[in-house]
């Protein structure tokens, strides 16, 4: 009788737990599903076609085949280090960095946590400015506010709506990128009358093996960081600890792998659109002149919808791509001064505001030395820090020679070396 009692309560427990595993996408999980496709998906994704594409068909090719397994197991080995965490009571990937890897490691790798991640938030801050300043100019024909009082208005408005807290964010970056989506695909649609087969032509041009292995060796980095939520994901993991237990983990892994699907399907359908619509010689053109494919394509083709179509989708990308990394550097930020009342809240906040502000109103040229800084940084916390937790960290050791895992590896070590030769050349 009473191992029958044991047995049914067994039952009932993996009962449950597969229940919790396996139940419908809810409201929630939508929020964060929408959420690390928002903080990945930017910006950055509208100079993707000529990134991606520099190299012709094949190394293309290879990308949309990597795409969804180099990011989506890069992103859940992060995941499962910050609940290795969680499950001990830290509250964010910088209080799991302190406890796995001690407190002078842990305090150093969240230095250059925040220091890879918020100058990706001062750049977004220019480029928004830059964005509505362009918008005022080109497509309303006014003149703008002078630019410290604009960025002051628009800086103001996205950190009061990070001030909102977490629940906020969600749902003002959830309603942000149903429209990203929708525009982004549709015009990935307006663009199918306008396909030739000048890109395709390059599959016949004679491949060498030196320079095949070096443009996928460069592409890794460009592919990685154009479906990168890394600011994200601590948030998200802590919040899939509290709400759903000991089954955190692989309903985490289930909501990464919708985000991951729905950010390749989207994004290369709308990167292959804009290369079967220009040539390898206009692909080289754009990078030349180093404005975005709509940019270039609403020259290119004298299509007033997309020349009014693409200031207004970079605003978007931009804002929840702000609102995402924002959460990312508020965390290390808050993880370096080991503090977290209240009034250590209004400081982050306060100091976080002021950089902004400024660096938008000053609008340095430096700003992009300082982001390619952070690429190697990202790609070592992402792909490299929860494989060497698999080693060394007994909460992690279940993972250690899963292929998956040597995979990331391998892959982790092509992105950091890529994004190093990138830099310095």
């Amino acid at each position: 009788m009473k191992q029958s009692s044991i047995s049914e309560v067994n039952s009932n427990h993996h009962t449950g737990a597969d229940t919790a595993i396996n139940q419908r996408l809810n409201r929630g999980d939508i929020h964060w599903i929408l959420a690390l496709y928002g903080t990945a998906v930017g910006a950055g994704t509208l100079f993707l076609p000529i990134n991606a594409g520099i190299g012709g068909v094949w190394p293309l090719l290879l990308i949309a085949l990597l795409a969804f397994p180099v990011t989506f197991f890069a992103h859940r080995g992060l995941t499962r280090f910050i609940l290795a965490g969680a499950e001990q009571g830290d509250r964010d990937l910088t209080d799991t960095l302190k406890r796995f890897f001690g407190p002078t490691w842990g305090k150093l790798l969240t230095g250059l946590y925040f220091f890879a991640v918020f100058p990706i938030l001062l750049v977004y801050s220019v480029a928004i400015t830059n964005t509505v300043e362009s918008v005022l100019v080109h497509q309303i024909g006014i003149d703008p506010l002078p630019r410290s009082l604009l960025s002051l208005v628009l800086i103001g408005i996205l950190v009061s709506i990070a001030k909102g807290g977490q629940r906020v964010i969600l749902r003002v970056m959830s309603f942000l990128v149903y429209p990203f989506i929708a525009a982004l695909v549709a015009l990935a649609l307006l663009l199918i009358p306008h396909w030739k087969g000048d890109f395709l032509a390059t599959a016949h041009q004679p491949i060498h093996a030196g320079h095949m292995i070096t443009t996928l060796w460069l592409a890794i980095p460009v592919m990685v960081f154009s479906f990168n939520h890394t600011p994200m994901i601590s948030a998200f993991s802590v919040a899939q600890r509290e709400r759903y237990g000991e089954n955190a983990e692989p309903r985490s892994a289930r909501l990464l792998a919708v985000a991951h699907l729905l950010m390749v399907v989207t994004v290369i359908f709308f990167v292959v659109s804009c290369l079967m619509t220009v040539s390898p010689v206009n692909l080289v053109d754009a990078e030349r002149q180093n404005v975005s494919m709509l940019s270039y394509l609403a020259d290119y083709l004298h299509t007033p919808v997309i020349a009014i179509a693409a200031p207004i989708i970079a605003l978007v990308a931009i804002s929840k791509s702000f609102l995402g990394h924002y959460i990312g550097a508020r965390e290390g930020f808050r993880g370096l001064m080991g503090n977290g009342s209240r009034r250590m809240d209004l400081l982050v906040t306060l100091f976080m505001f002021l950089c902004c502000w400024g660096v938008s109103a000053l609008n340095p040229s430096i700003l992009g030395l300082i982001e390619s800084l952070g690429g190697p940084v990202i790609a070592l916390l992402l792909f490299l820090v929860p494989m060497a937790a698999i080693t060394f960290v007994p909460a992690m050791a279940r993972y250690k020679g899963a292929p998956s895992s040597i995979f990331v590896v391998i892959i982790g070590l092509i992105a950091v070396s890529a994004t190093f030769y990138g830099f310095i050349g």
